[in-house]
């Protein structure tokens, strides 16, 4: 069976060659404008947290009638690892996590039958259980947060423009979700001293059950006409006045709520979370994208929309930009193109000095041609420009040159010989294409450990293996299709020279070729590592055995070290501390960074537009220990949304705040 040689066709069609370099390059080319830009790969997070209340009940009574009750009914949950708890006053939390290897797949049926085990035993609780309450969201990343603060208005007036723009966001393409952060829920207080209700002869459950039947929604029937089916309406309790008149019976005695007790409205005191922005009480929008959206045209979209919305907000209310991830995965891969092209230029420097500048020109124009191909390959198998992906390309650098200078410079050492420039490139396919091949597929091979993997590692790594697998691939069917066709047309006519230069016979012509210093050099090397090739082979095994001694030494980590110009300060208080002691350490922690003049004031109100966003530098000039801090927003109660993939997310604590800087 004749095999095709791949490289005399490409001559042998140069106007199909022709053709599909300038379609596979400007295919690439558009296919990078359409990659989406990401500051992390995307992987499933195995893990969900269960809470349930049981309001007034002792830490043991949860652990043994609701967190022990629980835990038992969810051993039975496929692909389940452990399980971790922890119970308190009047609060249950159970976290599950999966195995590893759970394929991501299997992840939301597995969520799915951890929901029907608690709706099996929701029954079994004791009465006045609230819940269990089940979250696998945690793997939502709200990369950009904003800030409302306001000057001149209530604070329910500041939450109903609050709704109003979280409404309008939530019609912008790409937005998955927006929740509210630090908003203070409203609720309906009545107060009456006990000695009053002593003396009335009233208990408490009186006016509560009372009130709930007042309220109680029950149908009372429709009067049909001959137009119109009217609904008849039982009335119900809308306002604060109406609950003051509510009737209370007691003794055969009739009293207004109003008259014996304190009716008002007003916030859930104490709080369990608020949010401060350069230590001033808002409220907060985390944004979450949808999957595989862009995140950089998620953020022209929401640059446009935030412009129309701070136009129309009444003067008073201000918009602050709290996370910018758009701006941070502009910058992040704006990075690591840099690094992308200086690599690109050293090789490119490495290749015409050592070849020549027209063989090293072949070997040039073949580069781009790769990474065009690539990108399309990317964006077909939709892999993102982020950092493992940037990173394998930078590997790949390195490698997807080889092929292409082996091919050339076999081209370039058989024309020197006197072959004709087709006979060439034949001979170049013939001899060099199979081997080239293999090592390719074995330096594939490398990697596919990574991409076989059944871990969340492999998940968020698996990039690796098929971008560098894509450009090795790639490397060769260009090494034998296009370079051939380039070395055609570019690499000298080394005939004219031999002729002009050297008469003698073709024999003599192969010898001069390997008697340049270089050859010479070469050989008296491997002369003499296969004359002590023993010292060599053992010489080479101490050094691999060292090497993996010393593997063990280096630093292991699942996520790479960030860059980001944030510092996250947590301040923990004793357990068991009230929301309100948190509070006041936190506020003593704002008032200490603004005292000593950490905060660059021309950049402390980062208004919507501002380019002191997050993500960005201070000011040159800006003395490092003063002045250095832009912006700062404060998380009490809890911990921050994760804002970016890899942070490692606080629940709501009563003992906690959060800070990032």
């Amino acid at each position: 069976m004749n095999i095709i040689n791949l490289s005399q066709w490409s001559l042998q069609h140069r106007s199909l060659t022709l053709y599909l370099i300038i379609v596979l390059a400007l295919s690439g080319g558009l296919a990078y404008r359409d990659l989406g830009q990401a500051e992390d790969p995307e992987f499933t997070i195995k893990l969900m947290a269960i809470k349930t209340l049981w309001p007034g009940a002792k830490a043991l009574e949860v652990e043994a009638q609701v967190t022990e009750r629980i835990e038992k009914k969810l051993q039975e949950i496929p692909w389940l690892d452990y399980l971790s708890s922890y119970s308190r006053p009047g609060e249950s939390m159970i976290f599950i996590n999966l195995k590893d290897f759970t394929p991501p797949d299997e992840v939301p049926n597995a969520w799915y039958q951890v929901r029907k085990k608690i709706n099996d035993i929701r029954h079994t609780l004791p009465l006045g259980v609230q819940g269990p309450f089940p979250n696998d969201e945690f793997g939502d990343t709200f990369g950009t947060i904003y800030a409302f603060s306001s000057d001149g208005f209530s604070y329910a007036q500041l939450r109903d423009y609050v709704d109003d723009v979280r409404l309008q966001l939530l019609n912008v393409a790409d937005v998955a979700k927006v929740d509210l952060l630090g908003a203070q829920e409203e609720k309906i207080y009545i107060e009456i001293s006990n000695v009053k209700l002593s003396k009335l002869g009233l208990e408490p459950t009186q006016i509560f059950d009372t009130l709930n039947q007042q309220n109680y929604l029950t149908p009372a029937g429709d009067v049909n006409t001959d137009s119109d089916r009217i609904y008849i309406r039982v009335s119900r309790l809308e306002s604060v006045e109406e609950i003051r008149k509510v009737g209370i019976r007691s003794n055969g005695r009739l009293f207004r709520l109003g008259d014996i007790a304190r009716v008002y409205r007003d916030y859930v005191d104490p709080p369990d979370f608020k949010m401060h922005f350069m230590g001033e009480e808002v409220i907060g929008l985390a944004l979450s994208m949808v999957k595989g959206g862009d995140i950089l045209k998620l953020g022209e979209q929401l640059a446009s929309t935030m412009q129309v919305i701070q136009e129309n907000l009444p003067i008073g209310i201000e918009i602050h930009k709290v996370s910018d991830q758009p701006t941070v995965v502009k910058n992040s891969v704006s990075e690591f193109m840099t690094v992308l092209r200086d690599a690109l230029l050293i090789v490119l420097f490495v290749s015409f000095l050592s070849l020549g500048f027209r063989t090293g020109m072949v070997v040039a124009l073949s580069i781009p041609m790769v990474l065009a191909i690539t990108f399309l390959g990317m964006k077909l198998w939709g892999i993102d420009l982020q950092r493992i992906s940037l990173g394998a390309l930078i590997i790949a650098l390195g490698l997807l040159v080889d092929d292409a200078m082996i091919s050339v410079e076999m081209m370039s050492t058989k024309m020197e010989q006197g072959m004709d420039r087709l006979k060439a490139v034949a001979y170049a396919y013939t001899h060099t294409a199979f081997p080239m091949l293999t090592g390719t597929l074995i330096t594939f091979a490398g990697f596919l450990p990574v991409f076989l993997a059944k871990s969340s590692a492999s998940e968020y790594t698996g990039s690796i293996f098929i971008v560098v697998g894509l450009a090795l691939i790639i490397s060769w069917f260009v090494a034998v299709l296009f370079v051939p066709f380039l070395g055609y047309w570019l690499l000298p006519d080394y005939n004219k020279k031999n002729n002009k230069s050297n008469n003698g016979s073709t024999e003599k012509k192969q010898a001069d070729i390997y008697q340049k210093p270089f050859y010479r050099l070469f050989r008296t090397v491997v002369t003499g590592c296969v004359h002590w090739r023993k010292s060599i082979i053992i010489i080479t095994l101490i050094f691999f055995s060292l090497s993996i001694y010393s593997f063990r030494f280096i630093d292991s980590q699942f996520f790479p070290s960030s860059n980001r110009n944030e510092l996250m300060v947590d301040l923990w208080l004793p357990q068991g501390s009230s929301f309100q002691a948190t509070e006041a350490y936190a506020k003593r922690f704002e008032k200490f960074l603004k005292d000593e003049g950490f905060i660059n004031t021309e950049g402390s109100i980062l208004a919507e537009g501002s380019s002191t966003a997050e993500g960005s530098n201070p000011a040159e000039g800006t003395d490092p220990a003063e002045g250095s801090i832009i912006n700062y927003v404060s998380y009490i109660g809890g911990g921050s949304p994760r804002f970016y993939l890899p942070l490692d997310q606080e629940l709501k604590h009563n003992n906690l705040a959060q800070f990032v800087i």
